[in-house]
């Protein structure tokens, strides 16, 4: 990566665009106020404010790492999770082969960083998009993009926009999780015709199958184990039939937050192949976890022996009215918290310079500035105490905040991550 470009997030301006950081930081730069070392409590910050444990974030780079290594598998974590830079960097520094992206604002800011390997998982047909990673590619030897095709008429368009690109862009077939699944190519008929879309040009060049195993109907460990050995036959009787001539390697990539140990276990099946086999993990929830859909959902609850991601976001919000002795409300609702697929969890309230449990204390519902909190007999909450809220799926947790304080144990905050959403 870049590190000028990442030197540069630090001479950004604070001002009123960032939520939560403190008003009199106005001004300064981001490396100004990060150097100060303020605490997020007494440091003079505003709720609601979202705060990431310096501390989590660290254990959870660290075990997907180790996970990946263990398991034979390269990592591209999908980064719109986060869409931070400063975490990209974090992830390939931890060993991570590129960054998987979705659309093309997305790997725009990519390379605006100066990422250099990226893993488009969908079938791009935009032609302004296509002519502008064509022209990424042909400037720079060392940027490499993989890309979905999933059908016939997308290789045609394809081609159509990259008729002038010099170098071919490397593609993957992604087939299927099942019938109503999403995207993906319903056959494995279907696919040999894709893949002979792929050849009959000069601008796609096949390089191995892909696909997303959470789409699968009905999920469970069998149903997710057989469409993952769908995946890794058609990249075997894909090199059988000398799809991949001109390729450097096969790849064979699946993995979102929930299956990647049942695409670990299948993507060690995989056989030796008439090329080196690229198995390119893309987890991307990973680098936060949460309280919620992915704490109940991650892998690590099925395999303990190999570890467990924690959760590393908290929702400082403010109790700002009291209404009842069985209603409070604080001040972040929907445009502050994740609520899409849970809402909120109340875990500890601040009060008098200390911290304790919430017990007692029920996230009910959101509206567009509020939480409403259902208060039982022994809960313990007065307006203005403060009230820490684990949050549920990482993607839209980050995508509301485009600045988001990075906090040690006892409340330093020692760095700030910038989110392009």
């Amino acid at each position: 990566m870049s590190a000028e470009a990442l030197d540069r997030l630090a001479e950004e301006r604070v001002d009123h665009r960032f939520k939560g950081l403190p008003p009199d930081a106005e001004g300064l730069t981001v490396g100004e106020l990060t150097a100060q070392r303020r605490n997020l409590f007494t440091g003079g910050f505003t709720t609601p404010v979202l705060a990431l444990s310096a501390e989590r974030l660290e254990h959870n780079l660290a075990l997907m790492e180790r996970y990946a290594a263990r398991h034979g598998l390269l990592f591209a974590p999908h980064g719109k999770t986060s869409m931070a830079p400063r975490l990209f960097q974090r992830q390939i520094e931890r060993g991570a082969w590129g960054i998987t992206l979705a659309v093309p604002h997305q790997v725009r800011v990519a390379r605006a960083f100066g990422v250099r390997r990226v893993f488009l998982a969908n079938e791009l047909v935009d032609p302004a998009a296509l002519a502008w990673i064509a022209a990424e590619q042909d400037a720079d030897p060392d940027f490499r993009l993989v890309c979905y095709v999933d059908s016939v008429r997308g290789v045609r368009l394809m081609d159509a926009a990259l008729s002038g690109a010099v170098r071919p862009l490397d593609v993957v077939v992604e087939l299927a999780a099942g019938d109503g699944a999403r995207t993906g190519v319903r056959t494995e008929a279907e696919c040999a015709a894709v893949a002979d879309a792929v050849a009959a040009t000069r601008t796609l060049r096949l390089t191995g199958v892909a696909g997303y195993e959470g789409e699968v109907p009905g999920a469970d460990p069998e149903r997710v184990a057989a469409y993952l050995r769908r995946l890794v036959a058609l990249a075997a009787d894909f090199d059988r039939a000398g799809r991949f001539a001109g390729a450097e390697e096969v790849v064979v990539s699946a993995g979102g937050s929930a299956w990647f140990d049942a695409v670990a276990e299948v993507f060690a099946e995989i056989p030796e192949l008439s090329l080196p086999v690229l198995k390119l993990l893309r987890s991307g929830a990973y680098v936060s976890h949460d309280d919620g859909h992915y704490r109940r959902l991650t892998p690590f609850n099925r395999v303990p022996e190999e570890g467990a991601l924690e959760p590393a976001f908290r929702l400082w919000t403010q109790v700002v009215s009291r209404p009842s002795a069985e209603q409070a409300f604080t001040n972040a609702g929907k445009r502050d918290a994740a609520y899409d697929l849970d809402l909120p969890v109340a875990q500890v309230v601040r009060a008098d310079g200390g911290e304790r449990p919430a017990d007692g204390i029920e996230v009910t519902g959101l509206s567009d500035q509020h939480a409403w909190l259902r208060t039982g007999p022994g809960a313990r909450i007065d307006v203005g105490d403060w009230v820490g809220l684990g949050l549920s799926h990482p993607c839209t947790s980050f995508d509301k905040w485009q600045l988001i304080p990075v906090t040690e144990a006892d409340g330093t905050v020692v760095d700030y991550l910038r989110t392009f959403f």
